[in-house]
């Protein structure tokens, strides 16, 4: 068993926890809220439905994204992850949007609530919450998706909190007028979240540098190694949120073919040892272009050719 399949199968099993738990969590919230009277109780249910929708796709991409290439995905299918954390986002916003607009009438006429209910129901979602985000920490750290899925549930838990301490003012307070203010507080919570994953994925989908990457320095390390003279035709980009590639043109000396070996054997080596680039594409060549530069730039009287 590779160690990629076992952090897939690892991450698969929490997602699955965490699917369960996220499929429990609003049905009690939402009871708690109808008997309680809370918008925020019901908000943070439709919010808990919306991360079960999410997990249960993030559950799914990264079974479908750990099947090996194929004929028609010569690539594989890991970018399907990518794809899963924009949908995931769009859900958030979703129930973001419903949540802004159900409590603008909570706010124009409030409505007495059961603090009681409401700190026990709470601290309830909290609690299971917490457990979820413990479940997918480590993930995160690593995958997008899993990030995503990540986000979603310390959301929850922090809205959770919240509505708890929420709960304790109604018990003394009739300012029952907080219950549509901390809904829009979710939304405000629900767009920040999302738009640190909607950026890295747009990078994702344009093939962008990923963050973090020196051209500069990759270009001098690769120029040092003995044999290589210089470089062009440079591109760096995400295969998915885990896997990076690079294709480069690198013109050296006229020499045996095993000699070649031996170069791209210590480019590759130092690719993945100093930048974690674990998809190199090397293009050995004798002569010198011209018109070759750093990247790839096509003109008028060159327009989709490679040099």
């Amino acid at each position: 068993m590779t160690d990629q399949h076992y952090h897939n199968l690892s991450w698969s099993r929490r997602l699955f926890a965490t699917m369960a738990m996220n499929l429990v969590i609003p049905v009690i919230q939402i009871y708690g809220g109808i008997v309680s009277g809370s918008m925020a109780l019901i908000s943070d249910a439709v919010h808990n439905l919306s991360d079960f929708t999410a997990v249960l796709i993030s559950y799914i991409a990264l079974k479908v994204g750990g099947k090996s290439p194929d004929i028609k995905q010569t690539f594989g299918y890991r970018r399907l992850e990518v794809f899963a954390a924009v949908f995931n986002v769009a859900l958030l916003l979703g129930a973001g949007f419903y949540i802004a607009v159900e409590s603008w009438g909570r706010f124009q006429n409030p409505q007495p609530i059961k603090g009681q209910w409401v700190i026990w129901i709470a601290a309830i979602a909290f609690l299971a919450n917490m457990a979820s985000t413990g479940l997918l920490h480590a993930g995160a750290k690593e995958n997008l998706n899993m990030r995503g899925a990540f986000l979603h549930m310390l959301t929850d838990a922090l809205m959770s909190l919240g509505i708890v301490v929420l709960g304790i003012v109604w018990l003394y307070k009739p300012w029952y007028w907080l219950d549509p203010v901390f809904s829009w507080l979710i939304v405000a919570i629900i767009v920040y979240s999302s738009w640190a994953i909607l950026k890295e994925a747009f990078l994702i989908f344009m093939n962008a540098t990923p963050p973090g990457i020196d051209i500069a320095a990759i270009r001098k390390e690769i120029e040092a190694i003995d044999g290589v003279k210089e470089i062009h035709h440079l591109h760096i980009w995400n295969l998915s949120s885990e896997s990076m590639a690079l294709a480069v043109h690198i013109l050296t000396e006229d020499r045996m073919l095993s000699e070649v070996d031996g170069i791209a054997a210590a480019i590759r080596d130092m690719l993945l040892c100093k930048f974690n680039i674990d998809h190199p594409v090397l293009q050995f060549e004798t002569k010198h272009y011209e018109e070759a530069g750093l990247f790839c730039c096509p003109t008028n009287n060159h327009a989709g050719k490679d040099f």
